[in-house]
């Protein structure tokens, strides 16, 4: 008999990657003006546009991890998307003192982490 895991071929770090995108995902909707204040003032929408469409690609993407049929195209999604918001992220770190009570030192240790991440997008998005 195989079990959930098995039939979809889902590793529980390929589960604990997509549960990471949903949650941040969920989290875009729930407390957007955080997401809001970080989009660059060159991204040609609203802060609050951007907030949601990444927050759906977030969700989309987390969700799409789940299921071989869907994977491939996650993966491509989601490493296009850390692409396309290392930008805010950049631009947080460079505003963080407008973020306390996160240490500076947080959000700096994180832009190198981005690729490690793609990586990660990259291995559990495959078939």
């Amino acid at each position: 008999m195989s079990t959930p895991t098995r039939r979809f071929g889902n590793d529980p770090s390929s589960l604990l990657l997509a549960a990471l995108f949903v949650s941040a995902g969920t989290i875009h909707f729930l407390r957007p003006r955080i997401f809001d204040s970080i989009v660059p003032p060159y991204v040609p929408m609203s802060p609050r546009a951007a907030t949601l469409i990444s927050g759906a690609a977030e969700l989309a993407g987390g969700l799409g991890l789940l299921h071989p049929a869907t994977r491939p195209a996650a993966r491509w999604g989601l490493i296009a998307l850390l692409l396309a918001v290392f930008p805010a992220n950049l631009q947080m770190a460079l505003q963080a003192e407008k973020f306390e009570p996160i240490p500076t030192w947080a959000l700096w240790v994180r832009l190198p982490l981005q690729p490690l991440l793609a990586y990660w997008v990259w291995r559990s998005g495959r078939r």
